[in-house]
């Protein structure tokens, strides 16, 4: 049966309402969530952010920092706009979303993030307690990505709402996906 492993991405930010690439922002509503579907916790780790600490809180959890499931690092695009940055510069955002490997902005590649979150995953110890993430859409999409064994280019494939919840069930190299709930957004 293997380890079962909830992904859940954090509410709803100024950023992710603005289509924004995000900054240390907090939760646009941190109101109560309901923790329904999260089925027993034995394990709950968090991004280090704050809108993952808020979601978490919100959610019930007190969940631990893990650093692995910080946000993908958007460089010199964090806090603006998307339209802004591909009005000022196009061709850097058609080669961030056409190829995985590069990082125009400065920050971490999607290819990159799908390493880190793969390798994220492969260390998950063989136990069969279930675990709770709160982390970020990036995340989620990246460990959808690893579990499938999909190319990164696959990434962009996958869509990510606030409060989406993922389960992927398995261990090391041997994910799969249970069921993706579409969230909040």
């Amino acid at each position: 049966m293997g380890n079962r492993l909830t992904l859940v991405s954090h509410g709803a930010t100024a950023a992710t309402r603005a289509t924004a690439f995000p900054v240390d922002e907090p939760l646009a509503d941190p109101a109560p969530l309901p923790a329904a579907g999260l089925g027993r916790v034995a394990v709950a780790l968090r991004g280090p952010e704050a809108r993952c600490a808020q979601t978490a809180a919100a959610l019930g959890l007190a969940a631990r920092v893990d650093p692995a499931l910080r946000d993908l690092d958007f460089g010199a695009w964090r806090g603006r706009a998307l339209d802004a940055v591909a009005a000022a510069d196009p061709e850097a955002v058609t080669r961030w979303l056409t190829d995985p490997d590069s990082a125009p902005h400065g920050g971490e590649s999607v290819a990159a993030l799908v390493d880190r979150v793969r390798t994220w995953l492969d260390d998950r110890p063989a136990d069969p307690a279930p675990v709770v993430a709160v982390t970020h859409p990036s995340v989620v999409r990246a460990a959808v990505v690893a579990a499938l064994g999909a190319a990164p280019a696959a990434y962009w494939r996958v869509d990510v709402v606030p409060l989406a919840r993922v389960v992927l069930r398995g261990g090391p190299g041997r994910w799969s996906l249970r069921w993706l709930t579409p969230g909040a957004g």
